[in-house]
């Protein structure tokens, strides 16, 4: 069989390499007839003429932003394998060519979800809140400190059935849970094959133990999460934001969190990011922050590497594509 044309598109060469390294790099070099040269915005017109036979390209962090003028400068290209999550900043002009984008949203969605198992399981223990309380002497040698009710049987929200929502279901099925989704476009159907409940935003922070945000980040959906839920959440329950900080109306979850310290928020994402250095986040003990460090990072990005070097044998062998995007899903993709 011959191999394809292939050309990495990347304004930061050595994101690429981290991103394909441990032998990716090499793995995609023997797959393909790999140009030599990384492209990116500085060299393009440097290096387009030569690329009128390159058939696939692969990227990561640091995708050019190609015009479609520079596209249709690519008259072979027929795929583009993105080894990162949103590709709406550049795909637009692939697609409307009908250029085949695939993105390894799929990969970042389990670093997301396995981040937040963790968080979910040890929060239903009441973990955060007990070593909290077991900084003071007194509680200790008292035997007071939190404990929750344990994870068998309680009941956990989740906002948002995209990826990561979808994959912390998966995660969470081993466990003896109800759980409940929020997410308009998750059909009757689906919930069943799940296992989840689908209900109102009201009734998923009123009943949940913990309630764990997966909204997709658009305009629409800022501070779409304030007050009135803050409060109706049950006594001694947990949010959990691995979403958006945008989404979260901070002064109201501030106020909420200071009225009650029953409550506890972890918090990997806020609005700004850092928050302002007089954010009453800093100050509440029952907040506590994570710098957006739930996704993939460090060696778990190279999962994004081996979920698209696998998409392109699918390709290959003529298979239907897992993480194919099309202008239609761009809407309502984060």
């Amino acid at each position: 069989m011959n191999q394809e044309n292939a050309v990495i598109f990347c304004d930061r060469e050595a994101t690429f390499g981290n991103v394909f390294g441990q032998g990716r790099l090499e793995q995609l070099a023997s797959v393909t007839s790999l140009y030599p040269e990384v492209v990116g915005d500085a060299n393009f017109e440097a290096h387009v003429d030569k690329l009128a036979d390159v058939e696939v390209a692969f990227s990561t962090w640091g995708m050019p932003s190609l015009s479609a003028s520079q596209v249709a400068r690519l008259p072979s290209l027929k795929a583009v394998f993105y080894a990162a999550g949103t590709v709406k900043a550049f795909a637009p002009p692939f697609l409307s060519r009908g250029i085949v984008v695939c993105s390894a949203w799929g990969a970042n969605a389990v670093s997301v979800a396995e981040f937040c198992l963790g968080q979910v399981l040890l929060a239903c223990k009441g973990y955060f809140r007990n070593t909290r309380d077991c900084r003071d002497v007194d509680a200790v040698y008292s035997k007071t400190p939190f404990r929750g009710k344990g994870a068998y049987g309680e009941t956990i929200a989740l906002i948002g059935a995209g990826q990561i929502g979808r994959k912390l279901i998966e995660l969470l099925r081993p466990f003896r849970l109800r759980i409940l989704v929020v997410d308009p476009y998750l059909a009757d159907a689906d919930a069943a094959a799940l296992g989840v409940e689908t209900v109102s935003l009201e009734t998923a922070f009123r009943d949940a133990c913990v309630v764990s945000n997966h909204l997709p980040n658009l305009p629409s959906l800022q501070k779409v999460l304030g007050r009135t839920l803050f409060a109706s959440m049950r006594q001694g329950a947990t949010f959990i934001n691995t979403g958006r900080g945008a989404q979260v109306n901070e002064a109201d979850l501030v106020a909420v969190w200071r009225e009650r310290p029953d409550l506890l928020a972890l918090l990997d994402v806020t609005y700004p990011e850092p928050p302002a250095r007089d954010s009453g986040l800093f100050l509440l003990p029952n907040i506590q922050l994570s710098n957006h460090m739930a996704g993939a990072h460090d060696d778990e990005v190279v999962r994004m590497a081996d979920y698209m070097l696998e998409e392109f044998r699918r390709y290959q062998a003529g298979e239907p594509l897992r993480y194919s995007v099309s202008l239609d899903m761009l809407d309502r993709m984060a």
